[in-house]
């Protein structure tokens, strides 16, 4: 991948400690939550963590020795939940699965996916929907089973799909 170009406030260090000031809070809420999705989309990471000991480049600037805190992700990552562009995958908040597209957005790119290549009535694994040869250079490539999860869960209720459980791991069948 191309290197990402970070905005201008990554090198700015009190955008990396929480700001007291409600509209210079609400200026940085705003600033990071749209740095995390233009990241996490093209970086193709699904999955953040609230880890200060995380060195990931979204929350650590190497060059100014400024990380953000935990609670600082935390405020960030509960915006985008708030804005249904992210959920939590534990209650202990450590980690959480960004959606650059919402989850609606994802059930069509799946969807469309799978009839593309075809595989309406057939019965796919989560790996498969992730890592298989018909997803292969295709934005569902690498996606979490988290995501494939709630997106199929989306699909059920429209009556396209229907997940179940066999054998230790989860298949599809699309309709």
């Amino acid at each position: 991948m191309s290197d990402f170009t970070f905005p201008f406030f990554f090198n700015y260090p009190p955008y990396f400690t929480l700001q007291p000031v409600k509209e210079t809070r609400q200026k940085q809420i705003e600033l990071w939550t749209e740095l995390i999705l233009r990241y996490c989309r093209h970086q193709k990471e699904f999955i953040v963590s609230t880890d200060p000991a995380d060195d990931s480049p979204l929350f650590f600037n190497r060059s100014i020795e400024r990380r953000l805190n935990r609670e600082a992700r935390v405020v960030f990552l509960n915006e985008l939940v708030s804005r249904g562009n992210a959920q939590w995958l534990d209650k202990s908040q450590q980690q959480c699965l960004v959606l650059w597209k919402k989850l609606g957005e994802w059930a069509d790119v799946l969807y469309s996916t799978i009839r593309q290549f075809g595989l309406q009535d057939s019965v796919m694994t989560l790996d498969e929907l992730s890592s298989g040869d018909d997803v292969k250079d295709t934005e569902l490539e690498g996606a979490p089973k988290a995501l494939l999860t709630e997106v199929i869960r989306l699909l059920e209720a429209q009556g396209k799909a229907q997940m179940f459980s066999g054998d230790g791991d989860v298949g599809v069948k699309f309709f």
